[in-house]
């Protein structure tokens, strides 16, 4: 048995670099893909009016209070109860409810 090893010669410098340039590329785009490194948030933090609830306060008075004069205080409502997962019926004194600030 030879002790032998073989040995493998760059016959290009130049195609070797760019093969070994786009490897790497193409390594750390799949790696910061994989591990979420890419992910965007918004620009824009949403902000809240944080709300305690009075007895008789309905969330239509609020939505009314608080919402755009110019929107449909039924969206105003729908976009209240999502953000604080409840339904317009479940809301009660004392309790603390968010509003978004652009409703």
């Amino acid at each position: 048995m030879s002790n032998l090893k073989k040995r493998y010669k760059i016959k290009s410098k130049f195609r070797f670099t760019i093969f070994l340039a786009a490897f790497i590329l193409f390594f750390t785009i799949t790696f910061g893909t994989a591990f979420g490194f890419y992910d965007s948030e918004s620009l824009t933090k949403p902000t809240y009016y944080q709300v305690q609830i009075q007895a008789g306060d309905t969330l239509w008075e609020i939505a009314n209070i608080y919402g755009p004069k110019d929107q449909d205080i039924r969206k105003s409502v729908h976009i209240i109860c999502n953000v604080n997962n409840i339904s317009a019926d479940e809301i009660y004194p004392g309790q603390y409810i968010l509003i978004p600030r652009t409703i």
